[in-house]
């Protein structure tokens, strides 16, 4: 199963992302008003970046609130591991898993096209794993 599967249903409307020139304290009031954890950062509509919670918190600790008025582009996390809709869902839980992060940026032919996290990946395949139980269960049952 890829990614593409994942993102089927949804469109360009749907990313919620911010440009390298949002203030801190935007993205804050973003990330706190859409109950998300991250976003994709943008410079001329390409991903540079993501800003998470943890960002903003490892900053916080550092500059203290002074760092809610810099550009989101100073406190980001660059460069930006991106997937692609053929990237599979195991592939991607995979780097998840290794890099110690929870969200990617979708990509194709350098365009942002969506952005998944953890959670997405994980429903996937709880889905997928009752589908499974499921059929296995009605087999069973017919035999």
């Amino acid at each position: 199963m890829t990614i593409a599967r994942i993102i089927a249903q949804r469109g360009p409307s749907d990313i919620i992302a911010c440009d390298v020139a949002t203030p801190v304290a935007q993205v804050v009031q973003t990330l706190a008003t859409r109950r998300i954890g991250a976003l994709p950062v943008l410079r001329e509509g390409k991903v540079v970046g993501i800003v998470s919670e943890r960002d903003v918190i490892y900053r916080l600790a550092d500059k203290g609130r002074e760092c809610l008025d810099l550009p989101v582009g100073e406190i980001m996390t660059s460069p930006a591991i991106t997937v692609e809709p053929g990237t599979t869902v195991d592939e991607a839980l995979g780097m998840m898993t290794r890099r110690r992060f929870r969200h990617f940026p979708v990509v194709e032919n350098g365009a942002l096209v969506a952005f998944i996290s953890i959670g997405d990946l994980v429903k996937h395949k709880m889905d997928e794993v009752q589908g499974e139980a499921n059929a296995l269960r009605n087999y069973i049952q017919a035999v």
